[in-house]
């Protein structure tokens, strides 16, 4: 299978916008709900009414493909909580509309903007079998700090179970390096294409199994 680097990917996403005019929200909303239906597969239907799962999102795109997520896992009957690091009034574009859908649908979302916050994170967590990871994308480049250093810390420390969206937060997707600190998750979905970083260095370790997930990226593009 072919992997491509950060720039390679973003590349991608930007001819599958401007070339094919495939609207950017799209794509996220593939993403989104691409991971969902592979979580969803994961959990026994007997169980899906006491099933608990966490999902932490940063303030980028990768966080927009993680409300996308918990939304379709909470259409489909999953207690989710969402937790976000930051003020929702910051997001911007895609990640923003998604988060208004989930306020308007009254889904929990809890900020984290202090280290008291962590608390609840942390007990959310112990009580969750599934944490999804949607902290950082590909774009990630410097290293990991303050907050969202803790945690991701805290998710590596409390959760038994951690899915990534498209790359482990704090993994550099091209190298496979760990900036400062990196989610070891049990398992990445990956979009489009799997990362050069998954396959060097830190990658394999912290990456888990690699499940690339098509998110209607025109095929002329990925080969």
């Amino acid at each position: 299978m072919k992997y491509v680097t950060s720039k390679q990917m973003q590349e991608i996403d930007r001819k599958a916008q401007e070339e094919f005019n495939i609207p950017s929200i799209v794509l996220m909303e593939n993403a989104g709900r691409a991971a969902s239906e592979i979580i969803l597969d994961m959990i026994p239907q007997e169980r899906e009414e006491e099933v608990k799962i966490v999902c932490v999102c940063g303030k980028g795109n990768n966080g927009g493909d993680g409300f996308v997520c918990a939304r379709h896992l909470i259409n489909n009957g999953i207690n989710t909580d969402i937790f976000l690091l930051s003020d929702p009034n910051e997001l911007k574009g895609d990640a923003a509309i998604n988060c208004r859908i989930l306020q308007n649908m009254r889904a929990r979302i809890n900020i984290i903007n202090r280290v008291e916050s962590l608390a609840l994170l942390e007990n959310k967590l112990k009580g969750a079998e599934i944490a999804i990871d949607a902290i950082f994308g590909i774009g990630l480049t410097g290293e990991v700090k303050g907050l969202c250093r803790n945690v991701i810390d805290l998710i590596n420390e409390s959760a038994d179970e951690v899915i990534s969206l498209d790359v482990p937060s704090g993994l550099d997707a091209t190298e496979g390096t760990i900036l400062g600190t990196c989610i070891k998750a049990t398992k990445t979905i990956t979009f489009a294409l799997p990362k050069t970083g998954f396959a060097k260095n830190c990658g394999p370790a912290h990456a888990g199994e690699v499940i690339t997930v098509d998110i209607s990226i025109p095929e002329t593009l990925l080969v």
